[in-house]
């Protein structure tokens, strides 16, 4: 089975499910209910006989044991032990129906946020896909025509000339080496092409490392504009539900009211924050607040920096300058330093990627706005030109709308009408 069956089967089987549910199935599955309800009660009855034969059988056999070796059998020992027996069978009742509520609530955690990639993907899926369904409707047999009216979509969508080339010399391969005639049959290769270009062979992981003996401390870097703060703000508003004692540092001292911006967005979620007056010295920042996490346990750590990417000699020095600060507190560094690109940039962003990455260590890429730009092609194409993953999307203004980034439901929503 392609990746194009495997996405389909994940994530449309319960949307069409639930599509498909009529009021007479729906009583079917009430009686089901009851019946399943009957036989429930009828299971654990039974397992209560045999709990209770197996309690019994362990009496007489810790009795047996003692009498063997002809020791006296305290009363309070006995009864202790059979209330730590009769509670570890209660134990193993009560880890039953966590486990199978735990699945539920994942699965419907799942199911939202596969919601949030459908909803943040439409003007991609309805200014790309629906280009290229034209296209399959449009040719009944695969030509050069064909191929010259792909490359273009792919090109428009942002997906990047060199990416497409290297796309589009992979599909005559297959086409020439697999026989393909019909533009339909395509559909699934394209999907299929698309995620091994992104994969590339690579084990990717959008999962942050969290350390054990210490903050993990995540830079965060970008040019003005692009939604870096509040991004920020997202995603410690995001670590905090996950039960992480989050801390900000308001590192980019230079622009105006940023500092305030992220003290703000501190307040609003209720995380720490630390920061000093406008044109303070940003390693110095950076040192006082890692210094206040340490001593003050936090888990995280999210450092806002500067900007200023017309003038790179400056701003490569001052975070090489903030890096040694962190190397000088923090074992092995910040653990992370995240990229935040505006996605309705285009190319732009690509261009900003590839400038960054000349300055620092780049690990991981956020992309905001997504949801306002047609061209969702740019996740296959920084992926492909800068050689660092995604590891974060952003698909709305809510707090709630940063995603990690997963790329088969990236698929899934970029594909959906497809499929």
């Amino acid at each position: 089975m392609g990746l194009f069956n495997k996405i389909k089967n994940m994530f449309s089987k319960d949307s069409s499910k639930e599509e498909k549910e009529t009021i007479v199935e729906k009583n079917n599955k009430d009686e089901e209910k009851e019946i399943e309800e009957d036989t429930n009660e009828e299971v654990k009855e039974k397992s209560k006989e045999i709990k209770d034969a197996e309690i019994i059988d362990k009496k007489e056999e810790k009795v047996d044991k003692k009498s063997s070796k002809k020791e006296s059998y305290d009363e309070d020992e006995y009864d202790e032990e059979e209330e730590e027996l009769e509670d570890a069978y209660e134990d193993d009742e009560e880890e039953e129906v966590p486990s199978k509520k735990k699945k539920e609530i994942v699965d419907k955690i799942d199911r939202k946020s596969v919601n949030v990639y459908e909803k943040g993907l439409t003007k991609s899926r309805e200014g790309f896909v629906s280009k290229l369904i034209g296209l399959t409707n449009k040719y009944k047999k695969i030509t050069d025509e064909y191929f010259d009216e792909l490359e273009e979509i792919l090109i428009m969508a942002d997906v990047g000339v060199n990416t497409v080339m290297s796309f589009m010399d992979r599909m005559r391969d297959r086409v020439r080496k697999e026989g393909i005639n019909s533009p339909d049959e395509l559909k699934e290769i394209i999907v299929d092409e698309l995620f091994i270009i992104y994969v590339n062979d690579q084990v990717l992981s959008s999962k942050i490392h969290y350390r054990e003996d210490g903050p993990t401390v995540i830079l965060f870097v970008g040019v003005n504009g692009v939604g870096k703060t509040t991004t920020i703000g997202k995603l410690a508003n995001k670590l905090k539900s996950e039960g992480k004692k989050v801390l900000l540092v308001g590192a980019d001292t230079f622009r105006a009211g940023a500092v305030a911006q992220l003290d703000e967005w501190a307040k609003k979620i209720d995380v720490g924050f630390y920061g000093k007056e406008e044109g303070a010295d940003p390693a110095s920042v950076v040192y006082d607040g890692i210094v206040k996490a340490k001593e003050e346990k936090y888990d995280i750590v999210l450092v806002d920096t500067a900007g200023r990417l017309q003038n790179k000699v400056n701003l490569m020095k001052e975070l090489e300058k903030i890096n040694r600060v962190i190397d000088s507190l923090i074992t092995g560094g910040a653990d992370e330093t995240l990229l935040v690109i505006d996605a309705t940039t285009g190319q732009n962003g690509i261009s900003q990627a590839k400038s960054f990455k000349e300055i620092t260590n780049i690990t991981g890429i956020v992309l905001t706005k997504l949801d306002g730009t047609a061209k969702g092609g740019i996740v296959l194409a920084i992926k492909e030109e800068v050689g660092v993953p995604v590891k974060y999307i952003g698909l709305g203004e809510g707090k709630d709308d940063l995603q990690v980034f997963d790329i088969e439901k990236y698929i899934y929503g970029l594909f959906k009408d497809m499929m």
